[in-house]
């Protein structure tokens, strides 16, 4: 079984007299910053978009050039979006480094692509919460249950687990717990999630609303059934709780009869092939591939399929049926 590691486990005086330089000041970095200043640490942003700067002083962190913050420590959290990352490395990061620096990633996706190979010198370390910013930054100010994972890639000072745990300890990756695996394994199960369960479950949704309003029923009470009413979320969540068989258990026998005695219906040879062709496409490099291109080639793909997906008649029955269910809501004063 992976090592699995808690508060317990770290110790932040592994970080002590230590800045955090953080390249990038987005969704996920603006949590992590927050979260490092509030556990005790120095965090120094680093950012070549002025507009993320600017946020980063109003919120009152010092922020400068993205080669300036990683001079300034060698603790370096490398908070860019996948897709940016590689640039912004090697443009204003990989050439300052030094002789027991950290690189601190929040993704595995460069390091297993091979985007990214930072030099034999340093340490490298990931920490990557299963979430966004904002489930990140809820689960260090609530205590609310967000796992990660967490990887030491290469350990050049010795100190490169000490470091990873103290970090994650003060991001509050911790606050759930944090598996051990590899960068390789990171990148390819949260593509793979992104890939299968995601769109089927889009797909899945969106084909049964329209079979059922196709057939007569109310286009409202279609949607507020199948997911506007909060109940598919809701029984997700006991899932993640509970266990997805326990949560089963504690629904009415009539809703566990209806799973049980169908669930075989959907057990087919081809959905199993097409997920072992989508973990291939993604082992095999291929998406990562498929994706370098279409961001280097400005997103026309992306672009045309948000607008083929948008041109759904669904999605305006969607919008009425929301603003029906938000209307019942009180209202403030």
């Amino acid at each position: 079984m992976p090592a699995f590691f808690t508060e317990a486990s770290a110790d932040l005086k592994a970080l002590a007299g230590l800045a955090v330089a953080q390249i990038g000041y987005g969704d996920l970095g603006n949590a992590a910053a927050h979260n490092l200043r509030e556990s005790g640490l120095t965090v120094i942003i680093g950012s070549e978009d002025s507009r993320q700067a600017d946020a980063a002083r109003m919120a009152g962190f010092e922020a400068m050039p993205a080669t300036d913050a990683a001079a300034r420590s060698p603790i370096i959290l490398l908070a860019e979006p996948d897709e940016r990352l590689p640039s912004i490395y090697f443009e204003h990061v990989a050439q300052g480094l030094r002789v027991g620096d950290t690189l601190i990633f929040l993704s595995g996706y460069c390091l297993a692509f091979g985007l990214i190979e930072p030099p034999p010198f340093v340490d490298a370390v990931l920490i990557a919460p299963r979430g966004d910013g904002e489930a990140l930054r809820r689960a260090y100010q609530h205590g609310t249950n967000t796992p990660s994972f967490i990887a030491v890639e290469q350990d050049s000072s010795g100190k490169a687990w000490q470091r990873a745990l103290a970090l994650a300890r003060a991001l509050g990756a911790l606050r759930g717990g944090a598996l051990e695996v590899t960068a390789q394994q990171e990148a390819e199960l949260r593509l793979f999630s992104q890939q299968t369960l995601l769109p089927a479950l889009h797909c899945l949704i969106t084909s049964a609303a329209e079979l059922l309003i196709r057939e007569g029923y109310p286009p409202e009470a279609s949607l507020l059934e199948l997911y506007l009413s909060g109940e598919l979320a809701r029984l997700l969540s006991q899932g993640a709780e509970r266990g997805l068989l326990n949560a089963l258990e504690r629904m009415p026998q009539i809703a566990q009869y209806s799973v049980l005695s169908r669930i075989e219906r959907f057990t087919d040879s081809k959905l199993t092939r097409l997920l072992e062709h989508a973990l291939d496409e993604i082992r095999q490099g291929k998406f990562a591939q498929e994706w370098t291109s279409e961001y280097v080639n400005g997103l026309p793909r992306l672009a045309a399929l948000r607008n083929r997906r948008a041109a759904q008649a669904l999605w305006q029955q969607e919008e009425r049926t929301r603003q029906m269910r938000d209307s019942a809501m009180p209202k403030d004063g």
